[in-house]
């Protein structure tokens, strides 16, 4: 808060400007006295709890019978999947922080290519001809605009392509035509560090792109292109991080002309990691799956309002919340009908989960049976410090696996585990559902 209002008790101002176009969000002058600042650090200090009251929890978990859990042939030390994702024919992307590599693995989880792409691949939209490849550029926080979108060409005959760089720090891309021409636009999520920005690509054809911009701050995370008004055009939904928290309905008022609504707000401490829309009560309206869980503090603390929600479609655009399940740094969960009973599971998994006293929470299965949700984990649970995850039926046997990937590396504060990680070097593991 300080150094937005000009105050640099701690730190140079010249420190914080990693590039020239961040120097105006820090004031070369303090924006308020130093008695009310004072007055404003004082009433935190007084007014903070001393400490958080505890989550609801549960009893030790115990294992599912659910998945059975299949490793590669193929070890990376130390493991940084940024990227895990199942491809149209049953392989297995992995994008590999620390390696800076895209990894192409069979069915039978046998490393079949690889290639160099620089540092984070995060996301991976598979067409007909190319697969399009959203980079970091760097995993660490950063304004640097090192990331971008590259094309992949599928026959091996023709060179990969950028389509889009010079973005800082994109974390998810959608493709999708928004204006009507028939073209493939892309919204880019640029979570950045202390700027960034959402923006909607137009595709000019010819591989060109103008970018419109929808939101010009930081912590874009992730975005779902779905005409919520049902009135014929697609609508942007996005979820944002990084301190102005929520999720922001972008109206498409035709042609590509956007409006910015908020349908869900949350505190700027909530740390959202993830969302997705799914009719969650089965009523032909889509809801809202969401998770908070991002817990990189200093150090990092329980927090009681981390976990999974569901927020119900009320109609008129309104959400309410109708569900919580309290997981520690929760970072992604993913609803289906895992044991094809009709109703839905939630497969969920935690990248700051209390490693000290339950880190088997950092994969948590949630059945669905009468009188409520059953939660369980996998023996392999502590075998990787999950941050990605993917469902898919690649066997094609008829029930839905995942695929969870590891990242073991800025680690805070250090877990024991942290060596357990490095030297097994497993970057992600096949969850096969035991179902069928």
């Amino acid at each position: 808060m300080g150094y937005l209002l000009g105050r640099y008790e701690d730190i140079s101002r010249d420190s914080l400007i990693e590039i020239q176009g961040i120097a105006s969000i820090f004031p070369e002058e303090p924006l308020i006295s130093e008695p009310v600042w004072n007055s404003i650090q004082n009433f935190y200090l007084t007014a903070a709890p001393k400490q958080l009251p505890k989550g609801l929890g549960s009893d030790s978990l115990q294992n599912t019978q659910r998945f059975k859990a299949k490793f590669p042939n193929y070890f990376l030390s130390p493991p940084s999947s940024t990227l895990v994702q199942f491809g149209s024919g049953g392989e297995i992307y992995v994008g590999d922080a620390n390696t800076r590599n895209l990894f192409l693995f069979n069915s039978n989880l046998q490393l079949i290519n690889n290639a160099t792409v620089r540092e984070g691949a995060v996301h991976l939209d598979e067409e007909e001809e190319d697969i399009k490849l959203t980079v970091m550029g760097s995993f660490s926080p950063t304004d640097n605009p090192n990331g971008f979108i590259l094309a992949l060409p599928k026959d091996g005959k023709r060179a990969p392509y950028l389509l889009i760089d010079s973005l800082q720090r994109p974390v998810h891309s959608s493709y999708a035509d928004f204006n009507g021409d028939g073209l493939t636009d892309i919204v880019i999520s640029e979570f950045g560090k202390w700027t960034g920005s959402l923006s909607w690509w137009r595709n000019l054809g010819e591989q060109n792109y103008q970018e419109e911009l929808l939101r010009g701050k930081a912590g874009a995370t992730k975005t779902v292109p779905y005409d919520l008004d049902l009135d014929g055009d697609l609508d942007i939904l996005a979820l944002m991080a990084q301190g102005d928290e929520g999720i922001y309905w972008y109206e498409n008022k035709g042609q590509g002309v956007f409006v910015e609504k908020t349908l869900l707000q949350f505190p700027a401490s909530f740390g959202s990691s993830y969302f997705e829309l799914v009719d969650w009560n089965k009523d032909g309206w889509m809801d809202i799956l969401y998770t908070a869980g991002d817990n990189a503090d200093y150090p990092p603390i329980e927090k009681p309002y981390h976990g999974i929600y569901i927020f119900q479609n009320m109609g008129a655009q309104k959400f309410e919340q109708v569900f919580f399940h309290h997981l520690p740094g929760a970072y992604k969960a993913i609803i289906e009908d895992f044991d094809l009973d009709t109703d839905l599971d939630i497969a969920a998994i935690s990248f700051f989960p209390n490693f000290a006293e339950r880190p088997e929470s950092s994969f948590i299965y949630l059945e669905n049976k009468a009188g409520g949700f059953q939660p369980t984990t996998i023996p392999q649970s502590t075998n990787g410090r999950w941050i990605s995850m993917d469902v898919g039926d690649p066997d094609q046997d008829g029930d839905l696996d995942l695929i969870i990937g590891s990242l073991a590396f800025e680690v805070v504060p250090p877990s024991p585990l942290l060596q357990k990680w490095v030297d097994n070097g497993i970057p992600f593991i096949l969850l096969e559902n035991t179902t069928k």
